[in-house]
């Protein structure tokens, strides 16, 4: 028979960690309605400067009318065989499956480029052990993002590709803690530096694997191309993985109890669309050329930096999913063993009476 003190220990050992993760998913929530805010205020600056240069697309040459090959070095498309992978996941745990399906999301696409240099730049703990398990560290390593945003320009002199390779998958740099206080100018500072080693041809294409996030239940993890620059104001997937039904179904009830709401991260502001689509000769001050290529880094910069306001985002609404999945788990372990302890309860008194009885009769 179990014993009703142990048990009684049980659930106050079960009571406590519920309100633990009641705790946490409280956090998360409340983490996660300034991590949509967030993404919904940078969202006006990224579409029109989208939509400026579509504008200068459609009024500036940028492909040489001879060759025809681009004039800016962010559109020249090369033979891959020097690739830069950004893993970006999470610095802290108890967020369910979010960083494992990201390291595994990386690990198939490294196997499908098995046969080619790739440079692994990892943005949150997590997924920088993950990949330390597995990869070889450069001997010779990018600043980290501290340093680069210290820095207005990308110091040349350290490039990983000089050095002799560790491997043909390394770790050429990691990032830690930046996503705990998210800023554009470390965003920036990263765009500088892929920059910098695509237009050297040190590397032939950046690929960044990441959760993206529009709503609590609308997620998906993707693998999406950052350069070269196919189309302009198009996301160039490689990879992707949606949620399934049960996962939304367990991020929309999280929401609902949490207060969360689940308005999505899409859309643009009505008008942003009619500019770099109308017919309107604008004037510009600076040539349409020059224009394009000063503007052109900076939407890489904004691709970036969306893609990391995507996975904070997305990993608070995980780590409310989860937390709140925790607590329904722990309710319903406290009413089986409350169950247990009045059953066990039951049978004591049953047995002590059984035993007066019994007592009583054999005198």
């Amino acid at each position: 028979m179990p014993n009703i003190l142990d048990i009684r220990r049980r659930i106050r050992s079960v009571i406590n960690t519920r309100q633990i993760t009641k705790a946490m998913k409280v956090v998360s929530a409340a983490k996660l309605r300034r991590a949509q805010d967030r993404a919904l205020a940078a969202r006006p600056y990224a579409l029109m400067l989208t939509n400026v240069l579509k504008s200068l697309v459609a009024r500036a040459e940028i492909y040489d009318p001879e060759t025809g090959e681009p004039k800016h070095p962010l559109l020249a498309h090369r033979e891959e065989k020097n690739i830069l992978l950004v893993v970006v996941t999470g610095d802290k745990g108890l967020a369910g499956a979010f960083n494992a399906n990201i390291t595994k999301a990386a690990l198939r696409f490294l196997e499908s480029k098995s046969g080619k240099n790739v440079d692994v730049e990892a943005i949150g703990r997590k997924g920088r052990d993950f990949l330390r398990r597995r990869f070889a560290v450069a001997k010779v390593q990018t600043p980290s993002l501290a340093d680069l945003t210290e820095s207005l320009e990308v110091d040349r002199e350290h490039e990983p590709e000089a050095a002799e390779r560790a491997g043909a998958i390394q770790i050429t740099g990691e990032h830690i803690g930046i996503l705990n206080k998210l800023e554009f100018s470390q965003a920036s500072a990263l765009a500088r530096a892929v920059i910098d080693r695509y237009t050297h041809e040190n590397i032939d294409a950046v690929y960044v694997v990441f959760n993206e996030f529009k709503s609590v239940i609308a997620q998906r993890l993707i693998v999406e191309q950052i350069l070269p620059i196919e189309t302009i104001g198009a996301q160039a997937v490689r990879l992707s993985e949606e949620m399934t039904e049960e996962e939304k179904k367990k991020a929309k009830e999280a929401a609902i109890s949490a207060g969360v709401g689940l308005h999505s991260t899409e859309g643009e502001p009505e008008g942003s669309s009619q500019f770099g689509t109308s017919q309107v000769d604008y004037i510009y001050e600076q040539p349409p050329e020059e224009l394009f290529r000063a503007l052109l880094p900076k939407y890489v910069s904004i691709q970036i930096f969306r893609a990391l306001l995507e996975s904070v985002a997305a990993e608070h609404a995980a780590r409310m999913t989860a937390m709140d999945s925790a607590t329904n788990n722990a309710t319903d372990m406290i009413d089986s063993l409350t169950l247990v302890m009045n059953r066990a309860r039951q049978a004591k008194i049953t047995k002590e009476i059984i035993e007066i009885v019994s007592g009583a009769a054999a005198m």
